[in-house]
């Protein structure tokens, strides 16, 4: 077998679907598209929830419950390993942490996470501590102030 002797399988292609073109392609004069209407015009795009302008599901059913994701208290996060880069006895804060690149914004407030280990004595003023980081600074010598 040669390259230019190798075809595809048999199946394997399908010609193009020419739509309006006569009787014996069964898709001629309206194209498959049946007759008039929205759905028939080119350019069609109906929302998946639209229902012919009768009164739509999700304004039928009654609204239940409460959502708090507007109301809740977001935090940014800090592990306590990635404070090694301040040197002994320095104040860490908010501030601080935004101008060292640590953090990116503050939200709600800064809250300092247990993973990893802390080997510098510092001071470290934040919103909240979780208990694994209390620990953690604790063991290294270092103060954690509540903001």
């Amino acid at each position: 077998m040669k390259l230019h002797e190798l075809e595809r399988n048999i199946g394997a292609t399908h010609s193009k679907k020419r739509v309006g073109r006569g009787s014996g392609s069964g898709l001629g004069k309206t194209s498959g598209r049946g007759q008039k209407g929205q759905k028939a015009r080119s350019g069609v795009s109906i929302n998946p929830v639209f229902e012919g302008g009768q009164s739509p599901l999700y304004r039928r059913l009654p609204k239940r419950g409460f959502k708090n994701a507007l109301f809740k208290t977001r935090y940014t996060t800090v592990n306590v390993e990635e404070l090694n880069v301040f040197e002994d006895g320095t104040i860490v804060t908010p501030a601080l942490l935004k101008d060292k690149r640590i953090i990116r914004k503050t939200l709600d407030g800064v809250k300092i996470l247990g993973n990893g280990k802390l080997e510098k004595k510092l001071t470290i003023q934040a919103n909240k501590f979780s208990n694994s980081a209390l620990e953690k600074i604790k063991e290294a010598g270092s103060k954690a102030e509540v903001i």
